[in-house]
């Protein structure tokens, strides 16, 4: 079963999860430490915990989800896996990360694509793909049915959507993904955002206001 540890990195106030079980592995998503500080607050919870971290994932690649990508890829010998559509985004980060100010190093490796429908294991758990373009062409979710939770990425926020005024956003698409894919989970499904305070699919069809 599925531990989750949610940090809030950089300046955006991004939010960073790690998933871990009762064997001590764990899944890293959308690391977003870019100050010395966070990556070392992220690394010391996994050796204070003797985590052993397996999988490296991002739910999409704008810059604040990314900034911590290469720090854990090298730290813990790990490989990205994210959603085909996020490797122009991805190569696009750090031209972006000067535009605001925040010049970091990209992560370089190889990357393995994951796909709608793909699942990602972690001994006896597993998270579902669940693709939801609009905020980003690549925007992908990671529903546990077991648990009845969700890392959504900047997909649905609390009363809020992702923002789709960025380079290959559509909000008309993360509208209908949002209503096609995520409004199909169950009410009591607990979202976890890539920014802010948790949610449910419940209070989000009865109360979004971008929703209604």
């Amino acid at each position: 079963m599925f531990q989750i540890k949610a940090f809030t990195f950089n300046p955006v106030q991004e939010n960073t999860y790690l998933l871990y079980n009762e064997h001590n592995e764990c899944i890293i998503i959308d690391p977003g430490c870019y100050f010395d500080a966070e990556k070392e607050e992220l690394k010391s919870f996994i050796v204070d915990y003797k985590l052993q971290p397996k999988i490296l994932l991002n739910t999409h690649c704008h810059l604040d989800h990314v900034f911590g990508n290469k720090f854990i890829a090298e730290e813990f010998k790990l490989t990205l896996n994210t959603h085909q559509r996020e490797k122009e985004i991805l190569e696009m980060a750090p031209a972006s990360g000067l535009m605001f100010n925040l010049p970091f190093d990209n992560y370089q490796g190889d990357v393995v694509y994951l796909e709608e429908g793909d699942f990602v294991t972690l001994r006896d758990d597993k998270l579902e793909v669940i693709h939801a373009p609009g905020h980003s062409p690549g925007s992908i979710c990671f529903y546990c049915e077991k648990q009845h939770f969700i890392i959504g990425g900047d997909v649905l926020f609390q009363n809020s959507i992702g923002r789709t005024d960025l380079p290959y956003g559509s909000h008309e698409d993360l509208l209908k993904n949002i209503k096609e894919k995520l409004f199909k989970l169950p009410e009591d499904v607990k979202v976890y955002p890539g920014h802010g305070p948790e949610t449910t699919i419940g209070q989000e069809m009865k109360e979004n206001p971008f929703l209604q």
